[in-house]
């Protein structure tokens, strides 16, 4: 695939010329091994989103806290979700003013400190309160890492590092649904505090290698530090050639001059806090795109889905606990690799041809899953259970593909620097917010109207097909900072001519180093 029909032709024209793969260029792998640690982040959420399934189908641990159930049961699973949605007006503000590296080392610092009291309950109260750290502590490990894989991402490699950020949640729920398949003939109180304490897993390692991730370029020259931030750029864009001479990359010249321009016309605006969100018809545009993208990944049935898994594998004669955690564990290593196929290749197939492929499957999954429920409730017919079981996969796959990939990289991608981390926050609101509700919503409704609750889902996902058709637009083939014409116009475009750009950040940077010294 040619390289302007990634990030377009501008860009394109000073990437350098190199024969060899980017694993065979030394910069480029150590840049997308130390990715690797943001990169995680989903892995520690996808752990937590698992780990609590997988301890409630524990006997030990039901009896270890007294078998909880109805509305103390509903606390246990919900707060993880409400520390989440307490922290996100914090976490976005946090993220502008400190750098998106101190808010990652916070967040995996309290996941630590969260999974020591869980795994040392002694009661269910003990228990709650860890939870709701995890959920707070969460969202400052989830927030500010995909706008630091974005920001630091080789160009070409942007789209599906980015996509690939929360396909690793699948990564972390494997490990966690396997953990406690693992431990589930354990007769002691250790068959749940097993996996409580793998839960710190990943955040350590993230913490053993925190030290080294650079900070996003962005936000050093938001921070008027140029300097620092055209060294980060040099090491790992430019590569050793440039660091070890005088001479400048034309790649590091056009992204620095790039990003300066795009700040300096974003604080023009002067209008940079919440309310800059609304200011604008294209800021408008962006955070709808951001609360429909959080609600419909809650609201397109997969939370039922996932809740009847269980009952469905009943319904077709599988019934023992062994198998049907055997099942979820294999389920969740498909899920792994749908949506990494999907985010591989996000630059040839693009964000909206994704979206609007998951839409058409889910649609389709989930009314034939609906009709097969309908008939095998009504006469118990084995075939129709089977069929169930298929749709299931196929709408998870179809799910995967553009709702795993694209939840955090598309988001991150339309919004402007200045308005990146609120962006995000607005979306990660809408995710949780809807989990809480649909916690107590979706059990009413299958409780009172059974399989007929599945034709809510089939009218939401023909809605949502139809928004995604005409809300969401494509934007492979323009760079970070070139997204932004697709919303605002042309007046948001930036000077792309190559040789101005290195003139023009050259003496840029030589008057705020003279600026500097004076001070």
């Amino acid at each position: 695939m040619k390289d302007q029909d990634i990030v377009g032709s501008a860009l394109a024209e000073v990437l350098p010329r190199n024969s060899k793969y980017w694993f065979q260029t030394r910069h480029i792998l150590h840049l997308n091994l130390l990715l690797l640690v943001p990169l995680l982040s989903s892995s520690v959420a996808g752990y937590d989103g698992s780990l609590m399934n997988g301890l409630q189908s524990l006997q030990q641990w039901r009896d270890y806290f007294g078998n909880p159930a109805g509305s103390l049961l509903g606390l246990v699973n919900g707060a993880q979700s409400i520390g989440s949605v307490l922290s996100l007006p914090l976490v976005g503000w946090l993220s502008d003013k400190f750098g998106r590296k101190p808010i990652l080392l916070a967040g995996i610092v309290m996941i630590i400190l969260a999974t020591i009291i869980q795994a040392a309950s002694v009661n269910l109260a003990m228990f709650i309160v860890s939870r709701l750290i995890v959920g707070f502590g969460g969202m400052f490990v989830v927030q500010p890492s995909p706008m630091l894989i974005a920001e630091l991402s080789y160009p070409t490699h942007r789209g599906k590092y980015t996509s690939a950020f929360w396909t690793m949640y699948y990564l972390g729920a494997i490990l966690a649904s396997w953990t406690t398949f693992g431990t589930q003939d354990y007769t002691s109180d250790w068959s749940w505090r097993i996996p409580s304490i793998l839960q710190a897993g990943f955040p350590l390692v993230q913490l053993c290698f925190w030290f080294w991730i650079p900070e996003s370029p962005r936000w050093l020259i938001d921070q008027d530090r140029i300097s620092d931030a055209r060294a980060i750029l040099t090491k790992y864009h430019a590569g050793p050639e440039y660091q070890s001479t005088s001479s400048t990359s034309p790649l590091v010249s056009f992204e620095i001059s790039e990003i300066i321009q795009t700040i300096n016309m974003e604080k023009a605006a002067k209008n940079t806090g919440w309310s800059a969100l609304v200011a604008t018809p294209g800021n408008r545009k962006r955070t709808l795109i951001a609360v429909c993208l959080g609600a419909f990944a809650q609201w397109n049935g997969i939370g039922v889905v996932s809740y009847y898994l269980t009952l469905v594998l009943d319904t077709v004669g599988i019934t023992d606990s062994f198998d049907q955690t055997l099942i979820n564990g294999l389920l969740q290593i498909f899920n792994f690799g749908a949506a990494f196929s999907a985010a591989i290749l996000v630059d040839r197939l693009g964000r909206r041809t994704l979206f609007i492929w998951s839409g058409i499957g889910m649609l389709i999954s989930y009314i034939i899953w609906t009709a097969c429920s309908a008939v095998n409730s009504n006469t118990g017919s084995k075939p129709a259970g089977i069929v169930v079981v298929v749709c299931l996969f196929t709408f998870f796959f179809h799910y995967d593909i553009a709702y795993t990939p694209l939840l955090m990289s598309y988001p991150t991608e339309i919004f402007p620097y200045y308005l990146r981390s609120k962006g995000i926050a607005v979306e990660l609101f809408a995710i949780y917010g809807s989990l809480v509700i649909a916690a107590f919503v979706n059990p009413i409704g299958l409780e009172n109207i059974g399989w007929k609750y599945y034709i809510v889902f089939c009218c939401f996902l023909v809605v949502f097909l139809v928004v995604t058709y005409f809300l969401f637009p494509e934007t492979k083939g323009h760079s970070l900072e070139e997204i932004a014409v697709i919303f605002d116009g042309e007046e948001a475009t930036v000077d792309h001519d190559a040789k101005d750009a290195i003139e023009d950040v050259t003496g840029h940077v030589e008057r705020r180093s003279s600026e500097n010294e004076r001070v």
